[in-house]
């Protein structure tokens, strides 16, 4: 099955500061609504399931074409590199982008885009990654002994600090830091919002 998503505002999403992302959480459940495939969910630490950056900070998630496991999730955002080429959220020393596959407005051509403004990672090479529009496979196994129709439901969702963005703070304590991180957690699970919403059914 096919997920579309179309960008309708004029820039790209998300914009400004680098520690906002939105992403895909999709869920598949069978006729008795048992979850049969989830990839996406937003914890309650305010994590993403099986984005590798919030697990370790050295890390990050690619930009998919093709998704078939719950721990791989399609997640539009910066990632910054440093002069060395690691990852890093820190301005000061960010060089680079490492990946940058927010979802591009209408128009924006990424093979003739400035590099300032350019699509960094696996992003590049996706012709289904283009401007307004954004389109994902997922390739679900079914476990056997569940059976159909199969009801899929597929959210954008979006989130102004992301989780890693948050906890980075803690490598350098301060009391400013640490009360910022407070506040994270405090509100973590209700961190993100849903953008937009679809539900289908598979015979």
């Amino acid at each position: 099955m096919d997920v579309t998503i179309e960008n309708l505002a004029g820039h790209k999403l998300p914009s400004a500061y680098p520690s906002r992302r939105a992403w895909l959480h999709v869920i598949v459940r069978d006729a008795a609504g048992a979850v049969v495939f989830e990839s996406g969910a937003l914890r309650r630490d305010g994590s993403i399931a099986g984005n590798d950056n919030d697990a370790d900070a050295a890390r990050y998630e690619p930009h998919y074409t093709r998704i078939e496991r719950s721990d791989q999730v399609q997640i539009y955002e910066p990632i910054l590199g440093s002069p060395a080429g690691e990852v890093t959220t820190e301005l000061l020393t960010a060089t680079r982008y490492l990946k940058d596959n927010r979802l591009l407005p209408r128009g924006f051509d990424k093979a003739t885009a400035d590099a300032d403004i350019a699509v960094h990672g696996n992003a590049e090479q996706d012709v289904d990654f283009r401007g307004g529009s954004d389109r994902v496979r997922y390739e679900v196994p079914i476990p056997s002994g569940r059976s159909g129709p199969f009801t899929v439901e597929a959210a954008l969702w979006y989130q102004p600090i992301g989780f890693r963005w948050a906890h980075n703070l803690e490598m350098q304590p301060s009391p400013e830091g640490e009360r910022f991180v407070g506040y994270f957690e405090q509100h973590a699970e209700r961190s993100g919002t849903v953008l937009a919403r679809a539900r289908m059914e598979l015979p």
